[in-house]
């Protein structure tokens, strides 16, 4: 990333500017911070750590899943999709909507069948250790990766607010940020993360409806004007608005599949992402969790509108080429785009409101969604690992509320090392695994559980091994990780599998997987209630 572009950049913002953005955000975010701590459960009840005692409104709740769900990959990636590719962004945004009614058909029967964790869900159809230990791996092998991908987006977006640049200064933010996560999550729990969620959601929404209103002011409210600049402003405007431009340097087929495979990731994916899966369980009854589902996807629907809006005004008035020579991701457009609204190196008062509104709903953004991701793994180490493998179930509420606040410091602990050795490598390889673990495994085996009565503890652990294997072999073997230039590894050669995404391959395999791994389980009950039943011989 080149740093002397974004908006925090020297000669974009002058430093008195710079100055007042910090205060103000110093101002908002850090009573934020306090409030998640105190909002913590007074009592060590498991209950109250891992559901906030399960009593949670449908709008409430529909506020915290969308700050949930509004991660800030989403926030900035779609932001940038939309300004860099067109057409092909829109879709993203679209998918991240329509990924919601996946979770809405899941939501009714998840709640009915889930304790704390999706092994709590698994268990009731399959109990024992196995099990219990194979969805603690896989919903580790989702949470890490995609806290790695949060935590190096945030060093990056608060080293452009403070207008610094250098790796350094990126891994000691990312080292800060997550010492407050950590704590956050510790000592607040689920409580705590619902505050900061709620709060989040609504300064998200306050600024993007800012950030909407003064760009089409600035467009004089007209959408066709602002679509037109946008295509100008691309620098390819016949195709902006075709398909294709996301995977324009794939061969024709290959780049079809890619953004077919890509649509389907973010579908299925985000909707069975562990830490979403666990905010259900915060609605006390599943009527109530489908409601909230409802009612989040006419609030997640309003802001990817916005978002799309915001995407057209930076390829407008920033420019794509200008975006992706900061950055490849296009992760800084929303930043960049504020930095223009705002009135660049003049800067005025209203102007530097509106940065510090921005800079703050992305940081929040970033603090809420590593919150609920770290308290979902941790809950997976504590609940499933300690609590049901580890103790058998022999041990008290104050003890398993002690080893997930353990559990939670020692995860990110992990995730902040993780995120400080990949600083400056291009990590959306590790979002595209998160999702793709989680499409992959978690989807195959709740579909089965949920709704197939033959489904068994064999078909289960194929269903959540192989697709682990698949998933991540898949990964690992195509060009996002190694053998092109935008890969995590560009200098290594692993690539010989041709596609970027690999849920069209790794997920059918997972169903197939369940289906004959069900099948043998169930010959080897037939083999054995078989031997026991045959007459011994005198």
């Amino acid at each position: 990333m080149n740093p002397d572009i974004p908006l925090a950049a020297s000669g974009v913002l002058d430093r008195d500017t710079r100055a007042l953005v910090l205060v103000g955000f110093l101002m908002f975010v850090v009573p934020i911070l306090f409030i998640c701590v105190l909002s913590g459960p007074a009592r060590d009840r498991v209950d109250d750590f891992y559901t906030a005692g399960r009593t949670m409104t449908p709008l409430r709740g529909a506020l915290v899943l969308s700050g949930v769900y509004l991660s800030a990959a989403t926030v900035l990636g779609t932001t940038g999709s939309v300004a860099v590719f067109g057409y092909d962004g829109l879709f993203i945004a679209l998918c991240t909507v329509l990924s919601l009614g996946v979770l809405l058909l899941l939501a009714g029967p998840l709640h009915e069948r889930g304790g704390y964790t999706l092994g709590d869900m698994f268990a009731l159809r399959t109990p024992g250790p196995a099990v219990r230990i194979a969805v603690a791996a896989v919903t580790l092998s989702a949470c890490v990766p995609y806290l790695v991908v949060q935590l190096s987006g945030a060093g990056v977006t608060t080293t452009l607010l403070l207008g610094v640049s250098g790796p350094g200064a990126e891994q000691a933010a990312i080292i800060m940020i997550g010492a407050l996560v950590v704590c956050a999550t510790v000592f607040g729990g689920m409580r705590g993360t619902i505050a900061i969620q709620l709060i989040k959601a609504v300064v998200l929404l306050c600024a993007a409806l800012a950030v909407t209103a003064v760009l089409f002011h600035r467009f004089g409210w007209s959408t066709d004007s602002l679509i037109q600049a946008a295509g100008q402003g691309s620098g390819r405007p016949a195709a902006y608005m075709h398909p294709g431009l996301r995977f324009a340097d794939s061969t024709d087929p290959e780049g079809t599949i890619d953004f077919v495979g890509l649509m389907v990731t973010i579908v299925l994916g985000v909707a069975c992402l562990p830490h979403v899966a666990m905010q259900l369980n915060t609605a006390p009854d599943a009527a109530v969790a489908r409601r909230t589902v409802r009612h989040t996807i006419g609030i997640v629907g309003a802001f990817c509108l916005t978002t799309a809006l915001m995407g057209f005004a930076a390829a407008a008035l920033v420019g794509a080429p200008a975006i992706t020579a900061a950055d490849p991701g296009g992760n800084s457009t929303l930043l960049m785009l504020t930095g223009e609204l705002a009135g660049g190196s003049s800067t005025h008062t209203a102007g530097a409101l509106l940065v510090v509104l921005v800079s703050s709903a992305v940081f929040l953004t970033t603090l809420a969604v590593v919150a609920s991701i770290t308290l979902a793994a941790a809950a997976a180490v504590a609940h499933d690992l300690y609590t049901h493998v580890l103790r058998r179930g022999r041990t008290t509420e104050g003890r398993e509320v002690a080893a997930a606040r353990w559990a939670s410091a020692g995860v990110g602990v992990l995730s902040i090392c993780l995120a400080v050795w990949v600083q400056g490598w291009n990590v959306l390889f590790l979002s595209a695994l998160a999702l793709a673990v989680a499409a992959s495994c978690l989807l195959p085996a709740l579909v089965y559980s949920l709704f197939w009565r033959d489904y068994n503890r064999t078909g289960l652990l194929w269903t959540l091994y192989g697709g682990l294997v698949c998933a991540v072999g898949l990964q690992i073997s195509g060009p996002a990780f190694s053998g092109s230039p935008g890969a995590l590894l560009p200098d290594w050669n692993l690539d010989w599998f041709p596609l970027q995404t690999v849920v069209l391959i790794s997920m059918p395999a997972a169903f197939l997987l369940g289906r004959l791994g069900s099948a043998v389980g169930k010959g080897r009950e037939l083999v054995g209630a078989g031997s026991q039943s045959r007459p011994t011989s005198p």
